[in-house]
């Protein structure tokens, strides 16, 4: 049985997820063991299908895995009972995704504030205008979501991430419903969380572009691990997934 690593914001060692029955089981997930360092910015890359979106949502707590083990800080996800779990994921984990899940019937400053109402604390009223600041929303706190742009919206997603101060921000394609200047806008506000804030982010993104913000891009083909590397610019990225279908060999590079 592993151990936690003091430097890491979230581990995964041996981890696997089969769908399906024995006669039809799919695997998504092929014992992948991956370390992501606090206050470092990480963008999960493959093809669909590769288990890219399965490792998300299995460090993050979100589905359980078929077998391996899940570290978010020194807590290891098997050990909690799923009333812990959901414990954690309002405390320690943040998401962002495509589609924004906000609250129609709220407010930004009500959207952003409701991960603390939901886990009974008390909203720290210096970070939380620290963090609408930084998202850029200090004149919109009593607009409701409709009458934002998409970009803005998304931004509201960011604050509501960060307002509990997570150990962990995970992104499920957050610029996949954005236009081009958009997405970069809220790609740099994630890019400054990690270099001011000192957050750390897991990105699952399909976009070259996307995935060159990130400190590290891991690419996943059929449930494994294909490559992982520190930044290597948009367009070797777009090199490294075109190889995926010339069957890549399993390579590291540090």
């Amino acid at each position: 049985m592993g151990v936690a690593n003091p430097a890491s914001a979230v581990r995964v060692q041996g981890l696997k997820k089969v769908y399906g029955t024995e006669l039809q089981a799919v695997t998504a997930l092929a014992g992948v063991d991956a370390m992501f360092e606090r206050g470092t910015f990480t963008a999960v890359m493959g093809p669909s299908g590769s288990g890219k979106s399965t490792l998300l949502q299995t460090a993050a707590g979100l589905d359980q895995p078929t077998g391996g083990q899940v570290w978010v800080g020194d807590t290891e996800l098997s050990r909690l009972s799923e009333t812990d779990l959901t414990k954690l994921r309002r405390s320690k984990i943040g998401f962002v995704f495509q589609a924004f899940n906000l609250i129609g019937a709220l407010t930004v400053q009500e959207n952003i504030v409701l991960p603390l109402q939901l886990s009974g604390k008390r909203a720290d009223a210096t970070w939380v205008r620290q963090v609408v600041d930084r998202v850029g929303l200090t004149e919109r706190l009593a607009h409701r979501p409709s009458e934002l742009s998409g970009g803005q919206q998304q931004r509201v997603a960011i604050a509501r991430a960060l307002a509990t101060r997570p150990e962990v921000i995970f992104c499920d394609e957050p610029t996949g419903a954005l236009d081009t200047q958009t997405a970069g806008e809220v790609l740099s506000l994630l890019r400054s969380v990690v270099d001011e804030a000192g957050q750390t982010v897991i990105m699952v993104t399909h976009d070259p572009v996307a995935a060159s913000y990130a400190d590290r891009v891991m690419v996943l083909a059929d449930g494994r691990i294909v490559h992982d590397m520190p930044q290597p610019g948009a367009e070797r990225i777009a090199e490294h997934l075109a190889s995926l279908g010339r069957r890549p060999r399993v390579t590291q590079e540090r």
